[in-house]
Order: structure tokens, then C-alpha cells, then sequence
């Protein structure tokens, strides 16, 4: 008697499963490759890059891009996108500034950040209730807020000079910024809260098959409008921050800057389709972009080249999420 095998049916599972592994680790371990050899570049080609207060500077001016980005890592793996972010930062720089003198520094920086918050609400709202599809409803809100940005400054810039205003963005502790603490604060908030509890797994599960996180009892909306709020109330703070450490608000203030955070969360690995990402490797993908920007300044690139270069690492990063799930 002859026994029958089917080898035939091993040997494709067994040799898609490699190129598969191959490629998720390329997404989520590539930007601590990319990372390290842009770093040990400019410490060669440059003298002045290792210094302290090179790379204080480079932490700290990534500080308001690194806030957003960590929300917005809880936002895109949960299937939501948020366009409006650039808009909501300036009108919460704005806010603060316009409220310092009638209400004093610190409850002028509150009111700031809570009108990041209700800005981040409303685009829960629209995108969750409202059904209306993320990107439209957060490039619609975000010409709404950018145009009550405009209201707020009446098309001017507007100078504080009330005391204690710049102490959130210009002050230090043992030489390091407070905007650098407030974003490791923020990073390790947002990453435990991702892989730590239980509203973390809801989130990855409204991302990644947000059915079936209905069928098993998730709130998919409720989930998906929190990670709305947070960031918005993440765009309020880096908003404050800047605008304390300027002692200015400016209606436009934030141009671009949804580029920057959307660029450095897709470069960290985050799936843009949902369900997958890691706020660690958001906070390498702002530090990645950073000391790009730094290197070309250092080493007196043509500006032009860099958007050049940034503008490759960003399609790559895409082209390798899409491929990656197209070989599941």
C-alpha cells in the first residue's frame, strides 16, 4: 500500500510565509536601521552634530510635530486620518495668546488646549455620526478652524507680554527643555495606553477589523471618536507650546504641519489603512525627519534636495505597507 502526501500544498505556505516575515520586519524594525545610519553619517560628516546643544535643539524643536504624531498614531491605527491638525495647533496658539492678558497665563494655556479638544471632538463627530469619510470631513473642519483662527489674531500677529506666558516654551530643567519633557510624557502615555490596556486592543481591533471588534461588543465609533479628541487636544498642546515659546500667535502659525505628522507616522511603520503601528516608532520617525532637516542645515545642503529625499522616504514607507498587506 502506497501512502499519499502532498507536498504541494506545504511548499507554498512555507515558502509565501518568509517574504511575508521579510516585509512586515522590514516596516517595523527598518526605521531603526534608517534611523542609526542617518545618525552615525552626520556624527562623521560633521563636527558639530554630537554636541549637546545640537541635538537639545533638534528635541526640541521636534517637540510640537512628536505630540501630534503620538495621537495621531492612536488615530491611524484605529482607521481614522486627521487633516485638520495644522489648523487646530495654530487657532490653540492663537486662543492662548488673544486670552493671556484677560485671564492670565496658565488658565489662557488651558483654554488653548481645550479648544485643540473641541476641535478634535468635532471631527469624532463628523467622521463617527456624521458618517462623512475622514478625509473630507477633517479638510473641511480644518478650513472651518483655520478660517476661526483668522477671526480670532483679525489677520494680525499677536505679542504677549504676560507674565509667565513664555515659561511653558522656554523653560528648562537640568538643561533640557520643558517641550522635551512634555513629549516624552506624551510618547509614554500614548505608547502604554496602546500596549498596555484594554482600550489599547480596541483600538487596534477598530482598525484592523472594525466588523468584527462590532460583532465581539467593541463601540468601533466611540473608540475611533476618542482617538479623534486626543488628537485634537494633542494639536491644542503642541499649539500653546509653540505659541509660549514665541510669546505669538499666528492664524497660520501651523502651515504644514499635517504633512510633517502624517510623514513621520507612516515613516515609523503605522499602517495608513489601520490596525497596525507603534507610537515608539512614530517617535523615531519624527527624530528620523528631524535629523534629515538638521543634516542638510549642518552640512549646507540645497534645501530643495531634502524635499526630495524626505518626499522618497514617505512613498517607500507607503509602497512597503502596501505590498507587505498585499502578500498576506
Amino acid at each position: 500500500m502506497t501512502l499519499v502526501t502532498e507536498p504541494e500544498q506545504a511548499v507554498p505556505t512555507a515558502a509565501g510565509r518568509p517574504r511575508v516575515v521579510r516585509l512586515s520586519a522590514v516596516r517595523e524594525y527598518g526605521i531603526v536601521v534608517a534611523f542609526l545610519a542617518v545618525f552615525v553619517f552626520l556624527s562623521i560628516r560633521s563636527e558639530v552634530f554630537l554636541t549637546s546643544g545640537n541635538l537639545l535643539n533638534v528635541l526640541e524643536q521636534s517637540a510640537a510635530v512628536g505630540i501630534i504624531a503620538c495621537a495621531g498614531t492612536l488615530l491611524l491605527i484605529s482607521g481614522g486620518f486627521d487633516l485638520s491638525v495644522g489648523a487646530t495647533f495654530a487657532l490653540s496658539g492663537a486662543v492662548a495668546a488673544k486670552m493671556a492678558e484677560p485671564l492670565g497665563a496658565p488658565l489662557a494655556l488651558l483654554v488653548g488646549i481645550a479648544a485643540g479638544l473641541a476641535v478634535g471632538l468635532l471631527n469624532g463627530v463628523l467622521a463617527t455620526v456624521g458618517r462623512i469619510n475622514p478625509l473630507v470631513a477633517t479638510l473641511s473642519s480644518s478650513i472651518v478652524v483655520a478660517g476661526v483662527a483668522l477671526i480670532v489674531t483679525e489677520g494680525f500677529l499677536i505679542s504677549v507680554d504676560t507674565p509667565g506666558f513664555d515659561r511653558l516654551g522656554q523653560g528648562e530643567l537640568f538643561g533640557i527643555s520643558y517641550a522635551t519633557y512634555l513629549w516624552g510624557a506624551f510618547a509614554v502615555l500614548c505608547g502604554a495606553a496602546l500596549n498596555l490596556t484594554t482600550y489599547g486592543r480596541r483600538v487596534f481591533a477598530a482598525g484592523g477589523n472594525p466588523e468584527a471588534a462590532r460583532l465581539s461588543g467593541i463601540r468601533v465609533d466611540l473608540v475611533r471618536a476618542s482617538t479623534y479628541a486626543l488628537s485634537g487636544l494633542a494639536a491644542g498642546v503642541a499649539g500653546v507650546l509653540v505659541a509660549s515659546r514665541v510669546s505669538t500667535g499666528q492664524a497660520d502659525a501651523g502651515t504644514g504641519m499635517e504633512m510633517q505628522v502624517i510623514a513621520a507616522i507612516v515613516v515609523g511603520g503605522t499602517s495608513i489603512w489601520g490596525g497596525q503601528g507603534a507610537v515608539w516608532r512614530t517617535v523615531l520617525g519624527v527624530l528620523l525627519l528631524a535629523l534629515i532637516d538638521n543634516g542638510f542645515n549642518l552640512l549646507q545642503v540645497d534645501p530643495i534636495y531634502q524635499q526630495i529625499l524626505q518626499g522618497a522616504i514617505i512613498l517607500a514607507a507607503v509602497a512597503l505597507d502596501a505590498w507587505s498587506r498585499q502578500r498576506r
